[in-house]
């Protein structure tokens, strides 16, 4: 199995119950720019982006209802769920998410997202990253994190 560094997992049908009332509360956002800084302040919040408490195999998993009540995630974890936010609030498409990668320290490979707002512009985003100091627009690379 491939972990989810590299590749999008499905956005599930289903979502667990205070997930679901996250995008319900996303929906009433007034713009795309709005939904995605409640969602990024809604995991940055809810997660602490970490290495050392997280279990490794969890980077293979892309299943919601076992990653939700977890407090420590992997960067690809919170990926997941900024994805599955910004798609179920309607103001996103899948395809306006991409998924990229750097190294932190030049050896630990990490994931950020690239997000389109509108044809001519983009933000990186990188929830991990928010417990690290890393402002919302920027993301954890190289020393800077």
């Amino acid at each position: 199995m491939i972990p989810n560094l590299f590749y999008k997992a499905s956005i599930p049908d289903a979502l667990p119950k205070d997930m679901q009332g996250v995008v319900d509360k996303l929906k009433k956002s007034k713009s795309k720019e709005d939904c995605l800084k409640k969602a990024y302040d809604a995991l940055s919040e809810r997660y602490v982006g970490c290495k050392v408490h997280t279990r490794f195999f969890d980077i293979f998993t892309s299943d919601v209802n076992k990653l939700w009540n977890t407090k420590y995630q992997h960067c690809t974890a919170l990926n997941y769920f900024l994805r599955i936010l910004l798609v179920k609030s309607g103001f996103f498409k899948d395809e306006d998410i991409m998924l990229k990668w750097t190294l932190i320290y030049y050896i630990s490979v990490h994931q950020y997202l690239r997000i389109r707002l509108d044809e001519n512009m983009t933000i990186n985003v990188d929830p991990w990253g928010a417990h690290h100091r890393t402002n919302f627009g920027d993301y954890a690379h190289g020393f800077h994190y």
